[in-house]
């Protein structure tokens, strides 16, 4: 019969089993640094830019997705549509922009399907696909635009889609750093963020990505 002791061996027992497994406890992984830049997708100059783009039936393209097409020589207007990149939320699409065209080497979109019934909760997905894809792709230092109000959609704050996408980033990076602390993944590649944002709305977009990195408001 077992004693009050021999129970209280169970759970190191058990928990000495899954560090076994996994070979050594997981540590924390840092912040990741998130930046913000007022800065137009089209323009950047960054080894991946990644868009969002709602589904083709929500409207028509405007703002920095419409200078991004433009400089596309409307392949965004082409591939925009169902049986080709329809936009259904987690759908991703890779290009790499021809000479003449974008400075971007790769440009991600990554679908938030129907504008009409969408939320801020989205773009959790949207910051955990941004993450792993980065990873995948190799690209240490990505850049991020939600491109939601030029997608039609200017009844949220820009606070909270950036504060979505972050949680989305952080847990995918918690997610990465585990599978890796059990040697079941390559190496983390991204080193940080960078956030687009239009110039007037920098500040509450930094205010919801400091609400996430649990940093004081930036000024």
């Amino acid at each position: 019969m077992m004693n009050r002791a021999s129970f209280s061996l169970i759970p190191a027992l058990i928990l000495g089993c899954v560090l076994t497994a996994f070979g050594q406890v997981a540590s924390t992984p840092p912040a990741l640094p998130v930046k913000v830049l007022a800065q137009s997708p089209a323009d950047t100059q960054t080894e991946l830019q990644i868009i969002c783009l709602f589904q083709s039936s929500s409207g028509a393209l405007q703002g920095s997705l419409l200078e991004t097409d433009q400089k596309l020589h409307g392949l965004l207007t082409q591939l925009w549509k169902p049986g080709l990149f329809h936009g259904e939320l987690g759908e991703t699409v890779l290009l790499w922009p021809p000479a003449g065209t974008l400075a971007a080497k790769q440009f991600l979109i990554i679908g938030l399907g129907d504008a009409a019934t969408f939320t801020p909760q989205r773009m959790y997905l949207a910051g955990k696909i941004a993450f792993r894809e980065a990873n995948r792709l190799g690209a240490a230092h990505p850049y991020f635009a939600p491109t939601i109000r030029d997608g039609g959609i200017d009844k949220f704050a820009t606070g909270e889609i950036a504060e979505q996408v972050v949680r989305g980033l952080e847990d995918a990076m918690s997610t990465e750093s585990l599978l890796r602390s059990g040697s079941a993944a390559e190496p983390l590649v991204v080193v940080d963020f960078t956030f687009l944002a239009g110039a007037k709305f920098a500040t509450d977009t930094q205010h919801g990505i400091d609400r996430v990195l649990g940093k004081s408001p930036s000024p």
